[in-house]
């Protein structure tokens, strides 16, 4: 083989050594929502009828009343042949969302108050923790910081 055969199979092997390698998935086109959801749980939301959010972390504070809308629960009704599909139903529960300017994995500590259904005042409820952080995608699409909380009878805590 002369030295342009020599040149031309060094390129060839050079140019198709990637392909050798693992090939990562594409990332989903998602931005993250800088927020904390809050559910009150479906025992409790017929208690609550306003609910005022404060989130300090990182030295900054943001709060806010929310506004609350009904809860529901993803219901798998199965396959119909390579189509899969699943509902929402609704679950008792109430969400609502604070957004904010950040969100890190730092602690944050989050108060709650409110008024109940028959116009007296929700107690106080306070609940510090860490926002966890999570993969979902993959470690190439980066991480996924999220901060959501459940209110009950019992207070404020985090959901897993």
């Amino acid at each position: 083989m002369g030295r342009p055969g020599l040149l031309l199979a060094l390129i060839t092997a050079v140019v198709s050594l990637p392909a050798c390698g693992p090939v990562p998935g594409a990332c989903p086109m998602i931005a993250q929502a800088t927020a904390v959801s809050v559910t009150v749980s479906a025992d409790y939301a017929a208690h609550v009828s306003r609910l005022h959010l404060r989130a300090c972390q990182d030295g900054s504070c943001k709060e806010g009343d929310l506004e609350l809308r009904p809860g529901s629960a993803s219901i798998d009704p199965g396959c119909a042949g390579e189509f899969c599909s699943a509902t929402a139903s609704p679950d008792g529960t109430l969400v609502g969302i604070l957004m904010l300017d950040t969100l890190t994995e730092s602690p944050m500590a989050i108060t709650a108050s409110g008024a109940a259904a028959d116009g007296s005042t929700l107690p106080v409820r306070t609940l510090e923790f860490h926002p966890p952080a999570a993969y979902p995608f993959g470690k190439q699409c980066g991480k996924v910081v999220s901060a959501s909380v459940t209110l009950d009878s019992s207070g404020l805590h985090p959901r897993a």
